[in-house]
Formats: structure tokens, sequence, C-alpha cells
């Protein structure tokens, strides 16, 4: 038999055959803002997930924090380890569903790429710092970071991605039928790839900041016992096996967890199309409600752990003595790079001509890494430290 190459043409009609009515095919695809010749050999959504890839955002998620600032430990998850997780679940609720796999995996490499450091208590100090200046969102800076500020071709500004991921960035985890001030089709709903990473996402922080939490010795394996999605599931592993010490059940339990809550949304996600009588990817938009959803009893088990995890881990004294870290950082490193702009570095300070003080000081911290911010922050307010370029 010949050899032969799978080009971009039979990768679309592959998609066309295969994939539910209601998946994205990239055939469809509304193209990139700045126009662009096709690749013979990848569809619009492997080079969108490339090119994320390449960005220098996507590499700085290694050194962003998730709950556990980086240098706290060497097995705490990242944004980067986070944003991997979420790839992976989402691929595997793609292809159940039979989704576009392609466009679900460039949704989840890039839906945090907006996240400055420190985590959400980075995001909401540049908020406070910017609320007179248009404020600050993570999915908005997102979609700012792949339109503009990452600069990798010479005839136009930021990755040029498909119009379908940077309308996913816009709308991830946004509320159901609310206008929101952009471009990308404000009243309809997400597609159902965008409606993937988003579960995707709460599937991968929940099970895997217990993982942590435990790590981190914030709580035990008997304390978690008071929640149903803990107990069930070790309690079905114990009957299996009898010989786990607590750190190796604990892994048995998360695993469990995110297997248990993935079979889940397949199952009421079938169930909510056929409700719905969704069958095409119009039908999707069309409706006001999310369609990819855990069913009744496991929202309640999966809220009754937020709320747990919130309690016990993302409040707790220790987490919060860093999360204050961070907030001064990031305030002290704002006002003063306002009062002095002279003191950014010199492609920062030429954007200035274009843009206003606050979202050009805005735009350089967000892009920190926790690191460089600590590093920023030493060499800046530290009299003994030595300022070197």
């Amino acid at each position: 038999m010949n050899p032969r190459l799978i080009t971009r043409k039979m990768i679309e009609q592959n998609e066309d055959r295969m994939l539910a009515p209601y998946a994205m095919r990239s055939m469809h695809s509304k193209g990139r803002k700045h126009p662009e010749p096709e690749h013979e050999y990848r569809s619009v959504y492997q080079r969108d997930r490339d090119r994320i890839v390449h960005s220098r955002a996507f590499r700085r998620l290694e050194y962003k924090t998730q709950v556990f600032v980086n240098h706290e430990g060497d097995h705490y998850r990242t944004r980067l380890t986070h944003t991997l997780e979420v790839a992976m679940i989402s691929r595997s609720i793609a292809r159940s569903l039979g989704l576009n796999e392609d466009l679900v995996e460039a949704l989840a490499l890039v839906h945090d790429v907006g996240h400055p450091a420190f985590g959400h208590s980075g995001e909401h100090i540049l908020n406070e710092m910017m609320k007179h200046h248009g404020g600050f969102e993570h999915n908005h800076q997102g979609l700012r970071i792949v339109e503009l500020l990452e600069k990798k071709y010479p005839d136009f500004e930021g990755i040029n991605l498909s119009w379908e991921v940077r309308e996913g960035i816009i709308k991830h985890n946004c509320e159901y039928a609310k206008t929101i001030g952009h471009e990308y089709e404000p009243h309809t709903s997400p597609l159902l790839e965008v409606q993937v990473v988003n579960i995707a996402d709460e599937i991968a922080y929940n099970s895997h900041d217990l993982d942590d939490g435990l790590s981190s010795g914030l709580f035990t394996t008997q304390d978690l016992r008071q929640l149903a999605t803990w107990a069930e599931v070790e309690d079905s592993i114990r009957q299996k096996r009898n010989d786990l010490n607590d750190r190796m059940l604990a892994h048995y339990v998360v695993r469990g967890i995110i297997d248990t809550q993935v079979c889940d949304v397949l199952q009421q996600t079938q169930e909510n199309l056929k409700r719905h009588n969704i069958e095409s990817a119009e039908d999707v938009r069309s409706v006001n409600v999310p369609l990819v959803t855990f069913s009744p009893e496991v929202a309640d088990k999966n809220k009754a752990l937020k709320k747990y995890l919130y309690e016990n881990l993302y409040t707790h004294h220790q987490v919060e003595i860093m999360n204050q870290k961070g907030l001064r950082i990031i305030r002290e490193l704002f006002e003063l790079f306002v009062s002095n702009p002279r003191l950014l570095d010199p492609d920062t300070h030429k954007r200035l001509d274009s843009n206003s003080l606050e979202r050009v000081v805005c735009d350089y911290i967000a892009g920190m890494t926790d690191r460089y911010a600590f590093e920023q922050y030493r060499k800046l307010y530290s009299l003994s430290e030595r300022y070197t370029i």
C-alpha cells in the first residue's frame, strides 16, 4: 500500500463525517482577523493550538500561582500544570461527545493566559487599581494578549487566532443570557467546545486543589470524609483495596472523583442535548442555558466541595499570608510605575505613545510571573539590592 499524507482538507472531511452534528467544524470557522493562507496539513484549530503553545504568555504559566506560590514547593500545581490537566480532561469529554478535539485543546491551553501573578488575589488587586481606568478581568486580559500584546508576526499585532478561539476566551465561564462588552456575539451562548473547557476547568481545579491541600497538610483524608464527593469514592475504593496508606488512598480518590464527575457530565449532557433538541452548533448558540453540566445531584456535591475548599484552603491563614504579600507587591509596583513611568523597560515604555499609562502598567504587571514580580519588587525597593538590566 502506498503511504499518503493526511492534508488539511482530509482532516476537515473526516471532521464532517465523524463529529456529532452539533460540533464545530474547522471548515465552518469564521477565520482570522488578519487573513492568512491556510496550511496544507493543519486545520485552523491545530494552528491555533500551536500558536498558543509557542506564545510567551503560555510559557509564563509555569511560574504563576494556582493556589501555592511557586517557591513553596516543587510539586504543587501551577497555572501551567493546571492548564495541561484541563486540556486532558477536556479532550476526554470532547471525544466521547463527538466534539472538535482540536478546538477544545486550543481553548483549554489558552483559557488561563490572562491570569496575573499570585492567583485570584492578583486579579482582585489589579481590578481595584484599575477601577477608574476600565478595570481588570482575566478573560478580557487573555483576549488582549492574543490580539495585541504578543509580538510574533511583522504584519499584525497578536497571534491572529481563529474567531472561535477568541470567542471562547471571552466567554470562558461567563454568565449566560448576559450582555458583555465585546464583539463576539455577546447575546449568544458559547459553543459546546467552550462549555466543555468550562466544566473541565472546574473538575480539574477542585480535585487537584484537594490533592495540593492534602500535600500541604492543611487538611487530612479523615477531614475530607465529611464531603459526600470524597466519602463515596473512598468507600468504593476500600471495597476493592484495603492495603492503601493515606497518601496512596488520596491518589486513588482524587482520580476517582475526576472519573466520576466526567462520567456524570457525559450522561447529563446527553440528556440536556435531547431535552433542548440540539441538532447543530447554531442550536447550541440559541439556548441561553449551559448544556454541558453536572447532574443536579453531583452539582450539589460539588457546591459543598467548593465551599469546603474556600473555608479550609483558599482562606487558610498560611495561604492568606502569601496572598497578602502578593497583594502588596502588585499594589506597590503599580503605584511606583504610574508615578514614575521611566522605570518601565524601553519596549513597555514605547506603548505609552498609543495607550494610557495605567493600562500599560497593568498589562506589564499582569504579564509578570510570581518569581519575576518578587524579583522586581526586591530590586526596586531594597536599598542594598543592585538593579541590573
